[in-house]
């Protein structure tokens, strides 16, 4: 699922207090950068009446206070963002390192997903495991992270019974798109595999492990490697 650029924003009411910004269709990289470099200028320069500016695949949405600003004020000053795009300072993408043990208890859709696409467990395994994966957008739950770049070979549909349970840590696939579930949530993902580690802890000083716009890469491990990891990542 992809789409490109619009060639101006499109601008939608939410209520009276939030203006949802579409800058393309569908999930595109091209559309994400953009979305990530509007965010940035934002942010940078304090926009009066502006609360909270939300980014997500194509769009971002903005929540200001109606006394300060106004929706039409908001749309002036994105339509005068556009020539200044080049101008904004991202973070540069991260690879993060994410652990993953592969079927079993662990990932209990694996073998599902391989006889769906007439792949072995293993052949699904290396395919899941040999891209690097941009983080699209965070969103769901504290933490979960929407991936794109699935090979085509692994793109299976939900479950058409969601669970009501999933635990953390759960590595999934849904149509064009896998991601990891940080918290114990239902869930209608594949779910392939399992990460030891802690993908979001309130108490640490960075909660999270990654940021839109990050890459992630998953490495395979035996389940001694993932008790291992879960065991110190737990007395830590």
């Amino acid at each position: 699922m992809t789409g490109g650029l619009y060639e101006k924003p499109r601008f939608r009411l939410c209520g009276d207090r939030a203006v949802l910004v579409e800058y393309g269709d569908g999930i595109d990289l091209t559309v994400n950068e953009k979305v990530r470099s509007v965010t940035a200028l934002l942010k940078q320069e304090s926009w009066r009446g502006v609360e909270t500016v939300l980014p997500a695949y194509r769009c971002l949405m903005i929540t200001y206070d109606p006394v300060e600003t106004s929706p039409g004020t908001l749309a002036d000053g994105l339509l005068s963002l556009e020539g200044r795009l080049g101008t904004a300072e991202i973070p540069p993408p991260r690879i993060v390192d994410i652990p993953v043990c592969y079927g079993g208890i662990y990932g209990p859709d694996l073998e599902d997903v391989a006889v769906c696409h007439d792949l072995t467990a293993d052949e699904v395994v290396d395919t899941h495991a040999a891209t690097v994966y941009h983080i699209f957008m965070l969103g769901f739950a504290p933490g979960f992270c929407y991936l794109g770049g699935l090979d085509e070979r692994l793109h299976t549909p939900r479950r058409t019974t969601p669970r009501t349970m999933l635990p953390a840590g759960s590595v999934g696939i849904a149509e064009a798109q896998t991601g990891m579930y940080p918290l114990d949530s239902p869930g209608g993902w594949r779910i392939i595999g399992r990460t030891p580690l802690r993908l979001f802890a309130p108490e640490r000083k960075h909660p999270f492990l990654y940021q839109a716009g990050d890459k992630i890469r998953f490495r395979p491990v035996t389940p001694a490697e993932y008790n291992r990891l879960d065991e110190r990542v737990v007395t830590t």
